[in-house]
């Protein structure tokens, strides 16, 4: 694992007081050489862009302001959603329940009773330094359980489409060779029937057959040594790729078991991961319900602006967005997503009402991949949800 350097760490402060911004900068700035400060709201997605801060310290005096910052940022600031950092706000004794609960749910990553002034200085510094350190680990390289899941998901698939594909290469290889059988009936049944009208004369003026008998034999001759020849060499070519797709569907037969049974073991141990994004608190409970025996973790987000802000930590294999909501709406959320290069390919099914067919319409222009109409229906979930995870990537 990389070890984080402190003093290479980028610190910004945002905060609507210079007097509080300094205050912080003070507490921070003998162990953090980097240290900037956001303290004009009209700037705010200028200096987050410009400075592209590792560890992002929300200083405002009151909670309420420090969500407004941070939501105006995901609204507004691209660089937001494809820059790894992480958050600590400054909250009062009278915060603590509400910013714990916002933290729990990964809107932001930590917290620091900070106002008014506490004994305890090195709280806020110790904060950063969990932060560079989770961020190290992050960045170290080894594929996480979930993405090692998912990728042995995306095996299985794989292990499903060459065995569709060499099931498919033989149908073809038969249908050629059953091909040739009929064109082989076809042309002999077309030199019968021309020495047949031969005979009968009915071609006067283009020969004369003085001898039927001769000229039946010829033709059964030319049947025998040659046409049939040609058509059974013909159908000759087609058998050394039969047998290649046979002896390569046995070969890949043990890779293919012990990628079954690693699939198999990983569904277990790591599901999938399903993002839902409602505002709805009792359809987050129908869909709960729903996926309660499927084997799926679920993660939960009452806005668009939420479920971004949880992407910045998490990577879902597929995404249920609910079209109507407060601050960003489903569309909206889809097309920001959809932006980011490392969500582009995430599966996004959408949940929308009976009137709302117009902005399925653009949802899926947008790049959603299908939609489920509400009042949800298990069945239909869970196969439009087994369908996109089949499909992901």
């Amino acid at each position: 694992m990389t070890t984080p350097n402190p003093m290479a760490a980028k610190i910004l402060i945002a905060t609507d007081l210079a007097t509080d911004a300094n205050l912080v900068k003070k507490s921070l700035q003998d162990e953090f050489d980097h240290i900037f400060i956001s303290a004009n709201p009209d700037s705010a997605v200028q200096d987050f862009e410009q400075h592209r801060p590792d560890v992002l310290v929300l200083a405002f005096n009151t909670l309420e302001k420090s969500e407004r910052f941070y939501l105006g940022l995901h609204r507004h600031c691209p660089v937001v959603h494809e820059h790894p950092h992480r958050t600590v706000i400054l909250c009062s004794k009278d915060e603590l329940k509400q910013v714990y609960q916002l933290c729990r749910k990964d809107l932001f990553d930590d917290y620091v009773l900070f106002w008014p002034m506490t004994f305890d200085m090195s709280r806020l510094p110790m904060s950063i330094h969990c932060a560079l350190r989770e961020m190290a680990a992050h960045k170290s390289g080894a594929p996480a359980a979930a993405e090692f899941a998912a990728q042995a998901r995306l095996l299985a698939e794989l292990q499903a489409t060459l065995d569709r594909q060499v099931a498919e290469g033989s149908q073809h290889i038969d249908s050629a060779r059953r091909g040739v059988a009929r064109a082989e009936q076809q042309v002999g049944a077309a030199l019968d029937g021309f020495s047949r009208r031969l005979i009968q004369g009915e071609l006067p003026g283009a020969v004369e057959v003085r001898n039927a008998d001769a000229l039946q034999q010829e033709i059964g001759r030319i049947k025998r040594d040659e046409i049939q020849q040609m058509f059974r060499a013909a159908s000759e070519f087609a058998r050394p790729a039969a047998q290649w797709a046979e002896k390569f569907k046995q070969a890949c037969a043990p890779q293919m078991e012990s990628l079954s049974a690693l699939n198999a073991s990983m569904a277990e141990r790591t599901p999938a991961t399903v993002l839902v994004v409602d505002d709805d608190e009792l359809q987050q409970q129908i869909i709960a319900q729903i996926l309660a025996a499927q084997n799926y973790q679920l993660v939960f987000a009452s806005n668009g602006i939420e479920a971004l802000s949880l992407l910045r930590k998490m990577h879902p294999d597929v995404i249920l967005m609910d079209m109507m909501m407060p601050q960003m709406d489903g569309l909206e959320t889809t097309q920001r997503l959809k932006a980011l290069p490392q969500f582009a390919t995430v599966p996004v099914i959408m949940i929308t009402g009976q009137g709302e067919k117009q902005l399925v319409v653009d949802s899926l222009k947008a790049g959603a991949r299908d939609f489920v109409v509400k009042p949800v229906k298990a069945a239909a979930l869970i196969d439009k949800l087994r369908l996109a995870l089949g499909s992901a990537g």
